[in-house]
C-alpha cells in the first residue's frame, strides 16, 4: 500500500490519535475513514445519505406545518418563532437577518 506524508500541528495530531483510540481503530484508519467520506470523492456515499436524511425531515416538518397551520395558526406561529429562537441561539440563524 503506498504511503502519504503529511504534517500536522500537534494540536490536529492530538484529536486524530485521541479520536480513533475512542473509536479502538489506529489513527491511519481514522484518517482514511474521513478521507473516505469527502464528497468529492464519494458523491453518493455518506454525504448524499444525510441529505436525502435531510430532504425528507424538511417534507415531514412541512407537511405537519401545513396541517398544524390550517387547525391552530396560532401555534404553528409559536412553533415558528421557537424554532427561529433555538436556530439563533446555535449560530444557524443570522440575528439581524430574521428581523
Amino acid at each position: 500500500m503506498p504511503r502519504l506524508t503529511v504534517r500536522l500541528d500537534d494540536a490536529l495530531l492530538d484529536r486524530i490519535v485521541a479520536r480513533a483510540s475512542d473509536l479502538k481503530i489506529s489513527p491511519s484508519s481514522f484518517v482514511r475513514d474521513v478521507l473516505a467520506r469527502d464528497p468529492g470523492i464519494d458523491l453518493a456515499g455518506y454525504h448524499a445519505r444525510f441529505d436525502e436524511l435531510h430532504a425528507t425531515a424538511i417534507q415531514t416538518l412541512s407537511i405537519l406545518a401545513a396541517s398544524v397551520g390550517r387547525a391552530t395558526p396560532d401555534t404553528l406561529r409559536q412553533g415558528m418563532d421557537d424554532a427561529r429562537d433555538l436556530l439563533r441561539d446555535r449560530g444557524l440563524l443570522d440575528p439581524e437577518e430574521d428581523r
